[in-house]
């Protein structure tokens, strides 16, 4: 197990690695005497910010998905199964297509595009911890959920109706997801969210563990089902809803990784589970961000292209084995 854990710490550090170093421009070491004013601008504001913000998205998903599969006890079920992603979809569509002339501005679009994110994500999500309170089904949760992040999405197709092509052509390059164009200080709040989040995951591995084996049991060794919800679905908005409001929603990272998880590890504990998917996650989002950037042009495909066709084979081999009565 610890040969694994190495091994994966070792491929984060070499993708890490490559993925600030490749792109359209070479780079030159921008140290010592042949010190390059470009090449420092571009690793230092470009290379390195975009790599840091794939190895934080890559955890954040993974770990807010198996969040979401432990509590709702379902393999399917991934960071943005309670409405957190449609929630900011709504608040971003309200603020490019529904404020067209705030949405055009430079540095006010980026920032407000963020806060609307958030501001979306965080809306539904104190709806859901409201009702949640009020019912003891956990799987009644999960619908309400799935149900508030339709109406979201409904909501977002009459705004897409009604506006500009402009408007609309930024909304949709949001919602591809994109890793570049984080400022230092934005890229500073990511990893605030981030270890916020990961912090409310690392207190609740006990109670977690718990869970597995049912909520009766959990209960009987004195766990309060209500805060256990509450402190996870906290930590999945600091998780799901910070990099949704950065970085777009990006896809099939929450619901893949836990399982990768699984497979290698061969465990359900969440004391290897949690730092596993930690590391996978972030794996798989620098080899995806390397893969997207196509050799000898300027241009990238967009990062939930590469995220679901790494995803949706690892999703349909769990519903096979969910069919053939097993979980991975």
């Amino acid at each position: 197990m610890r040969t694994k854990f190495i091994l994966l710490i070792v491929l984060l550090v070499a993708l890490f690695g490559a993925d600030v170093v490749v792109g359209s421009t070479g780079l030159l070491w921008p140290f010592g005497a042949g010190r390059d004013d470009v090449a420092w601008r571009i690793l230092f504001d470009f290379r390195l910010p975009k790599a840091t913000a794939a190895w934080l998205v890559g955890s954040a998903l993974a770990v807010s998905g198996l969040l979401m599969q432990t509590v709702f006890r379902n393999p399917l079920a991934g960071p943005y199964v309670l409405g957190v992603s449609s929630g900011a979809s709504l608040g971003v569509a309200l603020f490019l297509l529904g404020a067209p002339v705030l949405g055009g501005l430079g540095v006010a679009r980026d920032l407000g595009t963020a806060v609307a994110a958030w501001g979306g994500a965080v809306a539904v999500l104190v709806v859901v911890m409201a009702v949640s309170a009020r019912i003891k089904d956990i799987m009644a949760v999960l619908i309400l959920g799935m149900m508030f992040g339709s109406g979201a999405a409904a909501l977002v197709d009459v705004l897409q109706y009604f506006s500009s092509d402009s408007a609309l052509k930024g909304f949709v390059i949001w919602s591809m997801g994109s890793l570049g164009g984080l400022s230092h200080v934005q890229l500073l709040i990511l990893a605030l969210c981030v270890g916020g989040g990961m912090l409310l995951a690392v207190l609740s591995v006990k109670p977690l563990n718990l869970l597995l084996l049912g909520d009766g049991y959990a209960r009987s060794m004195g766990v309060s089902i209500r805060r256990v919800r509450t402190v996870i679905f906290l930590a999945t908005s600091l998780l799901a809803g910070g990099v949704t409001a950065f970085c777009g929603p990006i896809g099939f990272v929450g619901i893949a990784v836990p399982h990768l998880a699984r497979m290698c590890f061969r465990r359900a504990d969440h004391r290897i589970l949690l730092p596993a998917s930690m590391l996978i996650g972030a794996d798989l989002v620098l080899l995806c961000d390397l893969l997207s950037q196509l050799p000898g042009t300027d241009l990238i495909l967009p990062i939930n292209t590469l995220t679901a066709l790494v995803g949706i084979p690892v999703v349909v081999a769990v519903v096979v084995d969910n069919k053939r009565g097993r979980m991975m």
